[in-house]
């Protein structure tokens, strides 16, 4: 029996958006969660985009065959089409526009289908990690949304310069989206449809230069301190002791740690590539502490359904949960912030930037280097010459 998602239009955040409302399904909540911009609302308890009829047809598309999607309540909805949070609202009836005029939403054909299906069993022969199947089918399945009706047998060059000129640039989608849309794509016709287009027509946005928010080791405290969650606490722990990506946390098995030497051994991470990290005495106590607790049977932290791993949304919730409730003010502080925090505070105590390097798993010692940019253990001995006026 399909499940059932109730589509409702709210206002939230300052503009309106699509609430997608249904009972909790661990498996139609991971779909709902490759929907481009798809947010969740902790103080709602609802996934959400912005409303534009561009996202009603991702979201009918993305969940067509998983669920069954109620619009009733947005079709007789008074309050127009808001686009990027900044259209008209209708005040009177008068006012509302003609949604008998509108076109029904685009979907995927069949054949749009089948070209998903084959490019996932493509990536899935090529051991690509499970998050990165996701991406790259989710945007080629936005891709198929953009040129619809037209096939992916049909598209040519302009159509893959058309979606960053006419959707990823004017919805203000962030540089890393259109990378990701650019690589799947890419991929896409290299490997399924090779003689249709050339993908080297996409450009890729220039690179933004950020530097990474870090936290300092007090504030890492506070977090810590205010999860009474032994699993929770445990996992965010992970992440900062140990300078794992959320992905790397999560897809651990019991085996994977090494009591005796005092290692975690992460299997096929970012860019296909296993690593050894060092843990200390206390998270290993920690762990042993859980696993008497919890007793999972195959990855390290599961679900509720035991044998499946724990979400990464999920995760991503409990650590802004604890940082909310730590009280730190700081802005662009993600749950990837503690690894930031790891590396920076390993360099600022003195550590090579080569181990730091290692420990990471980062190919190139350019990524590594930034971290140089933000350690403030040197910056704050530099005195100013405006001391000396």
């Amino acid at each position: 029996m399909e499940k059932k998602v109730f589509l409702k239009r709210i206002y939230h955040r300052d503009r309106w958006r699509l609430a997608l409302i249904f009972d909790f399904d661990e498996k139609l909540k991971e779909k709902v969660r490759t929907i481009p911009g798809c947010t969740f609302s902790s103080s709602h308890s609802f996934f959400y985009v912005d409303d534009t009829e561009e996202n009603l047809r991702i979201i009918l598309s993305t969940l067509k065959g998983d669920a069954d999607i109620d619009i009733s309540a947005i079709r007789k909805e008074e309050i127009g089409d808001s686009g990027s949070g900044e259209g008209k609202k209708f005040k009177d009836k008068g006012e509302r526009p003609d949604r008998d005029n509108e076109k029904e939403p685009a979907q995927i054909s069949e054949a749009g289908q089948k070209d998903i299906e084959r490019y996932r069993r493509w990536l899935e022969a090529a051991r690509y990690p499970e998050s990165t199947i996701r991406t790259y089918t989710s945007m080629l399945e936005r891709f198929l949304l953009f040129v619809s009706p037209k096939s992916a047998a049909e598209c040519n060059s302009d159509d893959l310069v058309r979606i960053v000129d006419e959707y990823i640039i004017p919805n203000g989608l962030s540089h890393s989206y259109q990378n990701q849309m650019i690589s799947s794509v890419k991929k896409f016709y290299s490997t399924i449809y090779r003689s249709v287009v050339d993908p080297g027509v996409f450009t890729r946005p220039r690179p933004v230069h950020r530097l990474p928010n870090v936290l300092s080791k007090e504030e890492v405290k506070r977090i810590l301190d205010t999860v009474v969650n032994e699993k929770h606490r445990v996992m965010l722990s992970l992440v900062y002791g140990c300078g794992l990506r959320r992905s790397e946390v999560l897809d651990m098995s019991i085996a994977d740690l090494d009591r005796d030497r005092k290692l975690i051994h992460i299997r096929q991470s970012k860019g296909f590539r296993d690593r050894l990290v060092p843990v200390s005495e206390k998270l290993i106590g920690m762990v042993d502490q859980y696993l008497v607790h919890y007793k999972p049977t195959k990855y390290l932290f599961e679900g509720q359904q035991r044998g499946r791993c724990y979400s990464e949304a999920s995760l991503e919730k409990v650590f802004r949960a604890a940082f909310d409730r730590a009280g730190i003010r700081k802005k662009g502080i993600t749950l990837h912030g503690l690894r930031h925090s790891y590396a920076t505070h390993l360099l600022e105590s003195g550590t090579d930037i080569r181990y730091i390097q290692v420990l990471l798993g980062h190919k190139s010692s350019r990524t590594t280097e930034i971290y140089t940019h933000v350690t403030t253990h040197s910056i704050q001995n530099i005195r100013s010459p405006f001391d000396d006026l």
